[in-house]
């Protein structure tokens, strides 16, 4: 029963924090599982699997919500879909080679810790200066090329780590392509809706190549995908009515502990 009521409120965290930052939530999921449920290094491969499949109802639900509030930039995500599909598969195959295997589970386990490091750090600069530039939509040009690399580069981390991408996709729309943070987000929410449900089947049909049944991981995403969506829709409400600097600040102190956690080992 504690097991259960630990994965409900998982799933609250990672679907509000994903529904309100376009994160997808498995910078939530993933170390929340690693310090309640982790028994052996194999088990970063189980939950990088469940966190995908909740994944793509995180996002799904919060680019419902995003499209809602005509915030999505549909001319940038014709460009960022198809790419980041390409690299999520990539990503994946990249996470199941001998280096991220086994005993080498433990090196995806720290490159995790890694990478939520950065996203803490991006959170805690942003805090300084959460400006917002007028938007600059991309067109068939360099824009264009732009937001297709922004989609490569955010499929193989996704798939690679077993998050969403939105952690890498946001930032990069708004550094490179001069996009407000709002527009960023919801954008990264509706590529994730389509990546994660590519990079959950890819994911999960090879867990048993690390000694891990799929069931495992579907049993874990049951639980979770209802809280999930509950908090995907609420986050992905406030994003559109509420400040963000003080749920930022929270989320990048979160962060900062999680990637502690993991990078200790």
């Amino acid at each position: 029963m504690l097991d259960f009521l630990i994965l409900v409120i998982i799933g609250l965290a990672m679907g509000f924090f994903g529904g309100l930052l376009g994160i997808g939530g498995s910078v939530v999921m993933i170390p929340a599982m690693v310090v309640f449920f982790r028994r052996r290094p194999e088990d970063q491969h189980l939950f990088q699997a469940a966190a995908m499949i909740c994944n793509f109802f995180v996002g799904l639900t919060a680019a419902v919500v995003h499209r809602r509030e005509n915030a999505l930039v549909v001319g940038t995500l014709r460009w960022l879909v198809p790419t980041a599909a390409a690299g999520i598969i990539a990503g994946v195959w990249l996470s199941n080679r001998r280096l991220f295997s086994a005993g080498g589970s433990t090196n995806l386990t720290k490159c995790f810790g890694a990478f939520l490091v950065y996203v803490a750090v991006y959170n805690f600069i942003k805090l300084r200066n959460d400006m917002e530039s007028p938007a600059k939509l991309p067109g068939c040009g360099s824009g264009g090329v732009l937001a297709s690399l922004i989609g490569l580069v955010t499929g193989l981390s996704a798939g690679l780590l077993g998050t969403g991408g939105g952690t890498v996709s946001t930032p990069m729309q708004q550094f490179l392509l001069a996009m407000p943070l709002k527009n960023a987000i919801s954008n990264s929410a509706a590529v994730i809706s389509v990546t994660a449900l590519i990079g959950a089947m890819y994911k999960n049909f090879t867990l048993s190549a690390h000694g891990i049944a799929m069931t495992e991981s579907l049993k874990i995403a049951a639980v979770v995908i209802p809280a999930a969506i509950a908090g995907s829709f609420a986050g992905g409400r406030m994003l559109h009515r509420l400040p963000r600097h003080v749920v930022r600040a929270v989320f990048a102190a979160l962060l900062t502990l999680a990637a502690a956690r993991l990078l200790a080992g």
